[in-house]
């Protein structure tokens, strides 16, 4: 299938599927005209890139799982894989803390400034 019609199919833009080329997560055949050719198999792609990317993993821990994982995202076991999820997890609750800090910090600025 050609590009639109993967678009389609995933509800995703031509763009943002030629961003996931770039990055090496989808990879196309090329027609003699240019064109870029999907197999069957790039919508299911696509989708566990989307979950993926939702779960909060870059793009370059996402090239490592991508052939580790099935049709809901699941990860299997690949050498090296658990490690860089527990990485990516470890960087993810560093965010989450300093969010949560930055909240407190706004919510009692706020609160100071109504008691006034």
């Amino acid at each position: 299938m050609l590009i639109g019609e993967l678009a389609q199919r995933t509800g995703t833009g031509e763009r943002l599927l030629r961003h996931y080329e770039r990055a090496g997560l989808l990879h196309p055949d090329r027609l003699p005209n240019g064109y870029r050719s999907y197999g069957p198999e790039a919508p299911a792609d696509v989708h566990r890139i989307r979950a993926l990317l939702a779960a909060g993993l870059p793009t370059r821990i996402i090239r490592q799982v991508l052939p580790c994982t099935t049709g809901t995202a699941a990860v299997h076991p690949c050498p090296g894989i658990l490690d860089a999820l527990r990485d990516q997890l470890r960087t993810l609750d560093r965010r989450a803390d300093e969010l949560a800090a930055a909240r407190r910090v706004l919510r009692e600025t706020i609160a100071e400034a109504e008691n006034r």
